[in-house]
Order: C-alpha cells, then sequence, then structure tokens
C-alpha cells in the first residue's frame, strides 16, 4: 500500500481569520454528540436549539441537520471576531481542515493554502492525528431524519 503524501505529517496553525466561518454559504452537519454539546452549551433542550439553530438540508433525499447561517453567509455561531460556541463547536469544525477531501494528495492540501492562511504553516500534525480526525469524521453519527 502506498504511503499517504502527509507520512510525515502536515503543518497547520489556525491564523484565526475565521474564512473557514464566513463569507461563504456550506453546511455544518451535526451528529448527536455535536447537539448534545451544543444545546448544553447553550443551556438549550436538543428541541429548542434545533429550531433556533439548525435547518434541515435534502442531501440527495437523505435529510441531514446544519446549522444555519446569517444572511451574509457567516456562520450563525460567528461573532465579533471568533466563534460564541468554540469550547462545543461540531466536529467538523475541530477537524478543519484534516477532511478527507484535502487529504487525497499534495496537490489538494496545498490547493487549500489559496483560501486558508494556516495550511503549511505552524505546528506540525503527525501522520497519526491527522488519521485520527479523519477516522473520527468517518466514525461520526450524523444526524439523519
Amino acid at each position: 500500500m502506498d504511503e499517504p503524501f502527509y507520512k510525515d505529517g502536515l503543518h497547520f496553525e489556525c491564523q484565526r481569520c475565521s474564512g473557514c466561518c464566513r463569507f461563504d454559504s456550506g453546511y455544518v452537519f451535526l451528529s448527536h454528540a455535536d447537539l448534545d454539546r451544543l444545546a448544553a452549551k447553550l443551556s438549550l433542550t436538543q428541541d429548542e436549539f434545533l429550531e433556533k439553530y439548525c435547518v434541515k438540508v435534502d442531501i440527495g433525499g437523505t435529510f441531514r441537520i446544519s446549522l444555519i447561517e446569517k444572511e451574509n453567509f457567516d456562520c450563525i455561531f460567528w461573532r465579533d471576531g471568533g466563534c460564541a460556541v468554540y469550547d462545543a463547536r461540531p466536529l467538523q469544525c475541530r477537524s478543519f481542515p484534516f477532511w478527507a477531501p484535502y487529504l487525497e494528495s499534495k496537490e489538494d492540501w496545498d490547493s487549500l493554502a489559496s483560501s486558508c492562511p494556516g495550511v503549511n504553516k505552524g505546528k506540525l500534525h503527525t501522520r497519526e492525528e491527522i488519521e485520527e480526525w479523519l477516522a473520527r469524521r468517518k466514525m461520526e453519527n450524523l444526524i439523519t431524519i
């Protein structure tokens, strides 16, 4: 089996630009664990959280739950230069940029640098760390309805 291009690790350090949280439309799909954490953080029931902060999204006939966006496409929790629920943020957010599509090739990883200034900078993340993020995402039990 071929070694992944990141066999020696990858450098990444968040530059706090908020580019992954703002400006472009996108989905932040929630798992059951994410919903538990976020509702508890905001002292809401799960139903209250879902009603106030989520939308049902049709993904090819399967419906998933995503955080809603503001009119300008900012995440609903982006405020005053940062994430208002940072310590409870969804796994999708915590695992960025170690997502499978960016780790298929060196070219895919390097292309992410055009929108994420933390790519190829800062801390070296080991192959083991990267593969742990990938495994956690793969095992994630996303909410489907």
